[in-house]
C-alpha cells in the first residue's frame, strides 16, 4: 500500500519519521514523502542526532540508524509537493511531529491542512503523533467548518511533558521546546467537542520509551481509522498499530 507522509524542509523529529517508515517498508508498503516544494530533500532536527543538551535528550540509537538509512533512500529525495497531492492516490496518511522552529512551515500550512481534510474525507487510515496532531486539529471539514478531530478521541504531546522539557532547557536553548506560545495539548483540547471525554493523556512518562520489543512505556489512542500518539517514545507502537490499521482496512 502507499502511505503519504508530509514533512517540513527541516527540523522534523527523526524518530517519528524513521521508525514508522522502517516498519512500513519492512512490511512491503511504500512511503511517499511530501514537502512544500517537490524535490526538496528534507532533514530531521540535527539536535536529536547529537543530543539536545550535553549529549542527552536526543533520539535513541536504533531510530538514529533508521534515519540514516532513510536519508540514503530514493523516496527521501523524490518528494512530492503539498499543493499537487492527489489524496485518492494514497491508502494511508501519517502526520509526524517535531518541535524545533522549522516545524512551523508544516504545522502552519493552510495548503497542507486542506489536503489533509480532503484525505480525511476518504475515510482511510490517518495517523498523527506528537505535534503532528496539530495538523489534524487545525484542519477543517469542508461541510461543517469544524476541526477534523472535533468528534474524535485523541492524544498528543502532553502539556506536562512539553513544559518539563522547556523548563529543563530554556536556560541554554531558549524556546527550542516551545514551538508556539500555546501548549500542544491546550490547542488540541480546544479543537475537541467535549475535551474532557475525548482527550486521553495516557500514563505519565518523562524518560521511559517504548522499543522494538517492549511497548510497556508506550501509549496510543485509536478511534476508528484515526490513530494518535504522544511523543517519540510511542513511535514503535504507533508504527505497528498504524500498519495493522492499514492492512486491516478498518474504518
Amino acid at each position: 500500500m502507499r502511505v503519504l507522509m508530509p514533512v517540513p524542509d527541516h527540523d522534523v523529529d527523526l524518530t517519528e519519521v524513521a521508525v514508522p517508515w522502517r516498519l512500513l517498508t519492512d512490511a512491503g508498503h511504500q512511503v511517499i514523502f511530501a514537502t512544500e516544494r517537490a524535490g526538496t530533500r528534507p532533514a530531521g532536527d540535527p539536535r536529536l542526532l547529537t543530543g539536545v543538551l550535553f549529549g542527552r535528550l536526543g533520539a535513541s540509537e536504533e531510530p538514529r540508524r533508521f534515519y540514516d538509512e532513510l536519508t540514503r533512500s530514493p523516496e527521501f529525495t523524490a518528494t512530492v509537493s503539498w499543493a499537487e497531492l492527489v489524496p485518492e492516490e494514497y491508502d494511508g496518511l501519517i502526520l509526524p511531529g517535531g518541535h524545533a522552529p522549522g516545524m512551523r512551515q508544516y504545522l502552519g500550512s493552510e495548503v497542507l491542512r486542506q489536503q489533509v481534510a480532503r484525505f480525511w474525507a476518504l475515510d482511510r487510515p490517518v495517523g498523527a503523533i506528537c505535534h503532528g496532531v496539530l495538523v489534524a486539529a487545525r484542519a477543517r471539514e469542508a461541510s461543517t467548518g469544524r476541526s477534523l478531530l472535533a468528534g474524535r478521541r485523541t492524544t498528543c504531546l502532553p502539556k506536562y511533558l512539553e513544559r518539563a522539557a522547556y523548563l529543563a532547557t530554556a536556560w541554554r536553548l531558549g524556546r527550542y521546546y516551545r514551538t508556539y506560545p500555546a501548549y500542544v495539548e491546550d490547542e488540541v483540547r480546544a479543537a475537541l467537542t467535549g475535551p474532557d471525554a475525548r482527550f486521553e493523556r495516557g500514563p505519565r512518562v518523562l524518560a521511559a520509551r517504548g522499543t522494538a520489543t517492549d511497548d510497556s512505556a508506550a501509549f496510543v489512542v485509536q478511534d476508528g481509522r484515526y490513530l494518535s500518539a504522544r511523543w517519540p517514545g510511542d513511535a514503535y507502537l504507533f508504527g505497528r498499530r498504524f500498519r495493522a490499521l492499514l492492512e486491516s482496512g478498518a474504518r
